[in-house]
């Protein structure tokens, strides 16, 4: 119960703010939305009983579309149970959330992609965390053992992809890092914790280290892709592959940036990584082309003169300038956890996140009226460049929001 109430005054405050500042005119009351959210969940257990087809975002037509148990996006759902059962108290979550994480016990043995941190942490971390599940301990070893396999002592660096072609066709990336592999320390910085064994925790801040040299600008803004010269150890390129350009900052790259190295100084309590998350938060939030809700456009610097789009990217497709829903909501959950770790800046982060979060509250994002029977939040993009999942819902955005209202709940 005493999570339900905590649920609806953090609604509560939400529609109070969103109506403050006209995000949308008319706001849901704070108890149609958590009806609306389980009501949402509840669509998708009566369309999918399948529990290794894991629902990720919907059709054209308004389907649910799934992913595999080794899809990227795998982990998120079960992550996303767990949260309810943890933010409702509901009984029935917890067992909904056991079943489908226990169905990704395979990955703990993949050792093919680097997503395997999304993947078993968000659910049985988050099971291990939320029902002190303690035979998830092995998993989650097995797991960072797995992901350690793609690290390279060399280029002191995790692997990402497996060889693949840049935008212009000729580049080519051997060993190819994403900015979005920062997201899996928290497995190894686990690993650690649960086992003991700290050659986990050294590749994580091995990793990050790296990271920091050779991913980011001065303006701590970061290419999305950087491909290593595993004989050197040097940066061999560095670009985009989901952004606008190679130059500009591809939105939910800095989101996974800013709360990739605010969890490594949650593990490490190492100033580099929190002055270095600090820096990341100011480039987001002191952007000139953040807009007014802080939910931003799928890339900071999307049309800008200068910038050079090697995939021929085509303004006249949109109406207007996609937003990212799920660059926000990770960026909202990050300065939730950032703001209690940084004393010189907590007012501004958590003013900064519960903005951002009211504006996902708001009937702009949140819509209870269209075709997105199975997801919370609208308008998120998976890759334009691509063309793939532009202005739908997506898991991972439902994922961290309902994160970020976890941890606001509990601030």
């Amino acid at each position: 119960m005493r999570n339900y109430i905590l649920f609806l005054l953090t609604f509560g405050f939400a529609v109070h703010f969103s109506a403050c500042n006209s995000i949308e005119k008319k706001a849901v009351p704070a108890d149609e939305k958590m009806q609306f959210v389980v009501g949402q969940f509840e669509n998708v257990l009566s369309e999918v009983d399948d529990s290794t087809k894991f629902p990720r975002t919907i059709m054209e037509e308004g389907k649910l579309r799934t992913t595999g148990v080794f899809g990227w996006t795998s982990g998120f759902f079960p992550g996303s149970l767990w949260y309810l059962y943890e933010i409702t108290g509901d009984s029935k979550w917890q067992t909904e959330a056991v079943k489908w994480t226990e169905a990704l016990a395979p990955v703990q043995f993949y050792t093919a992609d680097h997503d395997v941190g999304f993947m078993i942490n968000c659910s049985y971390g988050n099971g291990l965390r939320f029902a002190d599940k303690t035979e998830y301990e092995e998993v989650i070893i097995n797991a960072a053992q797995s992901l350690s396999t793609r690290y390279n002592p060399v280029a002191k660096i995790i692997k990402s992809w497996n060889y693949k072609r840049s935008w212009d066709g000729h580049t080519e990336w051997f060993y190819p890092v994403i900015i979005d592999n920062m997201m899996n320390l928290e497995l190894l910085f686990e690993a650690t914790r649960l086992s003991g064994d700290n050659s986990f925790k050294n590749i994580a801040v091995q990793h990050a280290l790296t990271t920091m040299e050779n991913h980011y600008r001065d303006d701590f803004s970061c290419f999305h892709v950087v491909n290593y010269d595993t004989i050197t150890g040097t940066a061999a390129d560095q670009g985009n592959n989901q952004g606008f350009a190679d130059e500009s900052a591809w939105a939910r790259g800095q989101a996974w940036g800013l709360y990739g190295f605010t969890t490594c100084y949650r593990y490490t309590k190492d100033e580099v990584f929190l002055k270095f998350a600090e820096n990341i938060a100011d480039f987001i939030l002191e952007h000139p082309n953040l807009p007014e809700d802080m939910v931003p456009y799928w890339d900071f610097n999307v049309g800008e003169p200068g910038m050079n789009p090697k995939w021929g990217y085509d303004a006249s497709k949109f109406t207007e300038i996609p937003r990212d829903a799920s660059a926000a909501a990770i960026i909202c959950s990050a300065l939730f956890e950032l703001g209690t770790f940084s004393a010189a800046n907590a007012d501004r982060y958590f003013e900064a996140a519960s903005t951002i979060f009211e504006s996902l509250s708001s009937p702009a994002y949140m819509n209870t009226s269209g075709n997105n029977n199975y997801f919370i939040l609208n308008h998120s993009v998976g890759s334009i460049p691509h063309g793939v999942e532009i202005d739908v819902p997506l898991v991972y955005a439902d994922y961290y929001f309902l994160e970020a209202l976890y941890r606001k709940m509990n601030l």
